[in-house]
């Protein structure tokens, strides 16, 4: 699997991780990345976010949507 379709694959995975943590529906998580800009943020932090846990990277997207005042009421595990 070639960089663009690991960073695709992981841009999948945490659709659906939260989706399922923030109980939301797939379609609105995906919304909400795009809206933001978290697919770009996924893909400029892949170095670093491929060592990661798919948890651990959930918690850099909730942290990267507060900063940007992202209207959410989401958890950080």
């Amino acid at each position: 699997m070639d960089e663009n379709q690991q960073i695709t694959y992981m841009q999948a995975r945490l659709i659906r991780l939260a989706s399922e943590e923030w109980n939301l529906s797939i379609k609105t998580v995906a919304a909400i990345f795009e809206e933001n800009n978290v697919f770009r943020f996924i893909r400029e932090c892949f170095d670093i976010f491929h060592v990661e846990g798919d948890y651990a990277v959930l918690d850099n997207i909730v942290e990267y949507l507060n900063n940007k005042g992202a209207e959410l009421n989401v958890r950080i595990s």
